[in-house]
């Protein structure tokens, strides 16, 4: 799969160039079924948070991504397909749904699952309102919720940005959250409200983030209309932080900044996932090979047989005949 080798090749460069750093790793479980519900800041969200971990995990990813054309758009959606992203298509219904069936039956099938709460990237670097489906995933798999605030990757990559500057990535991985409380309640959209802010609050606490309590594809759309009318775009300013998601007083929080020691630890994980990506991505070139092998064998064997086969009939027939 191109996501062992994705990880095995870009790993090197990657640590080289962005030094990331990752805090609260051994939060993510060895084994089982998670889901890692992260901030979305950029597109690169979902190339270095894989990389900083051992464990495969997939996250959906929206549908445009899959329909580009010419040769740009390809390779886009060959790499999107190469490392397993699943598809959503964001403007909701039986569209959206099927994708987070893909995401249950990853979840079901125990291995790590990735989801944006907010539904699309930051338009601006704040935490946007959660929509309720990490918290239906939640409920309905059974697996816990990692909260997963993501570091200056808005900085590497502002919107419309093509390629990432230089710029140090960070990652915090926040204690599970147990929803299990609720269970057989997954219909009762005030639950699913209730769950989905408290995920959102505790990534607003580990990113230092400030919260605005409205969609960010609501943002996205007062900014258009806003540009289309030739006025500023700060115009449609966004709510004041009165709150807290869930109405929930506003903790006092900053953007994290690593120690020293959690940019070593950075980059002893990323050269780990790296090295064992390689060593994965060796062992299955060589069962590939082994069983071309195998086949090729089988082919030269097929041959010889039919040849045993022929030269016995003529036996017989002689023997036959002479009787």
């Amino acid at each position: 799969m191109l996501y062992g080798f994705m990880k095995a090749t870009l790993g090197s460069a990657l640590k080289v160039f962005y030094q990331p750093w990752i805090r609260g790793a051994h939060n993510i479980p060895a084994e089982g079924p998670a889901i890692l519900a992260s901030n979305h800041l950029a597109v690169i969200d979902s190339f270095f948070l894989p990389l900083m971990i051992r464990r495969e995990v997939v996250f959906m990813g929206k549908s445009d991504y899959f329909t580009g054309t010419g040769v740009k758009g390809r390779a886009v959606a060959a790499f999107m397909r190469g490392v397993g992203t699943i598809p959503v298509d964001r403007s909701g219904g039986k569209a959206s749904e099927a994708a987070l069936r893909t995401g249950l039956r990853r979840l079901h099938e125990g291995e790590l699952f990735g989801i944006y709460p907010e539904g699309t990237r930051s338009p601006d670097g704040r935490l946007y309102r959660g929509k309720t489906g990490v918290a239906r995933l939640a409920l309905e798999s059974g697996a816990p919720v990692i909260p997963v605030a993501m570091i200056g990757t808005n900085i590497a990559q502002p919107i419309g940005t093509k390629i990432p500057k230089l710029h140090r990535i960070g990652i915090v991985v926040g204690e599970p959250l147990d929803f299990s409380r609720y269970a057989g309640m997954s219909s009762d959209r005030f639950v699913l409200r209730s769950i989905t802010d408290e995920i959102m609050y505790e990534l607003m606490r580990l990113s230092g983030q400030e919260y605005v309590d409205i969609y960010a594809a609501t943002m996205k759309n007062r900014l258009a209309a806003a540009k289309k009318a030739k006025e500023e775009t700060a115009a449609p300013v966004a709510p004041d932080r009165v709150a807290a998601p869930g109405g929930r007083p506003v903790p006092a929080v900053e953007v994290p900044e690593p120690t020293e020691e959690e940019i070593r630890e950075g980059l002893e994980v990323l050269e780990a996932a790296r090295a064992e990506a390689a060593r994965a991505e060796a062992a299955r070139a060589d069962a590939e090979r082994a069983d071309a092998e195998r086949a090729e064998a089988s082919q030269a064997e097929t041959p010889a047989r039919g040849g045993e086969s022929a030269a016995e009939g003529e036996a017989a027939e002689e023997r036959g005949s002479g009787q």
